[in-house]
């Protein structure tokens, strides 16, 4: 058995319009309607890079009485050129896509090849050092690293979207950017989801999209404005622009 009876209650979602149903109602119905062992899958999807998982991961790993051995092996070369904000992505990165669940590791692994290839493109585009800003050890996070100056940074074939993402990088107005980057994490949810059926998986895709639709929705033209200089401070703050 699977989410027949859940999925077929909820409201259709569509990009860029409101949200029909708030997230807070939502978590209540997914609460009471997923088996135990589907739980933690929500959990990780709602995990951000301040939650108290990654607070905690953050610490042990910047003790300098914990044993090498208990990092990832990639910690200690990320630590030496990553901001905190970064190295917390790539904490969340690095749980998401250690997920028992292929839906969820390649929806980390896809947010991760997105911000990793705009944030290159940005470097590049205003003389930083690409390599001291991505964040990963996948394929391709290393491509990145290692074809800087590659028009396409050398994942021509890799990626499906990656003009599109390119693209991002001309667009100035920040808020503007991030909707066309849900826009793009709303089409991937689609595309790997059309197989499914009444699946775990279209109730997890399901979550991320209403998540997106009321972030946006519920924004005023004064939250709007401190969304922006969040964003412009945190691109400053991480990339130095």
């Amino acid at each position: 058995m699977g989410y027949e009876c859940l999925l077929a209650g909820l409201p259709d979602l569509k990009a860029g319009t409101p949200s029909p149903v708030s997230t807070d109602d939502l978590l209540t119905l997914l609460d009471e309607s997923l088996r135990e062992s589907d739980k933690p899958l929500l959990e990780q999807l709602r995990m951000t890079p301040v939650s108290e998982t990654i607070d905690t991961l953050l610490a042990r790993y910047q003790d300098p009485d914990t044993n090498d051995m208990d990092k990832p092996s990639w910690w200690d070369d990320a630590a030496s050129v990553l901001t905190e904000a970064d190295l917390r992505a790539a904490l969340l990165y690095d749980l998401g896509q250690q997920s028992k669940n292929r839906f969820v590791r390649e929806w980390y692994a896809f947010n991760q090849d997105m911000n990793n290839v705009l944030v290159a493109s940005i470097c590049r585009k205003h003389g930083f050092d690409v390599r001291k800003a991505i964040v990963g050890h996948n394929e391709v996070a290393e491509i990145l690293r290692t074809h800087t100056q590659q028009k396409d940074f050398g994942l021509g074939g890799v990626m499906d979207n990656l003009q599109d993402i390119l693209d991002l990088a001309s667009i100035d107005n920040l808020m503007e950017r991030e909707k066309k980057m849900d826009a793009l994490r709303f089409a991937w949810l689609e595309d790997k989801t059309r197989f499914f059926v009444f699946s775990i998986e279209l109730v997890l895709a399901y979550w991320l999209e209403a998540e997106m639709l009321q972030r946006w929705s519920q924004l005023t033209v004064e939250e709007g404005e401190k969304v922006f200089r969040a964003m412009v401070a945190d691109m400053k703050k991480g990339v130095q622009l």
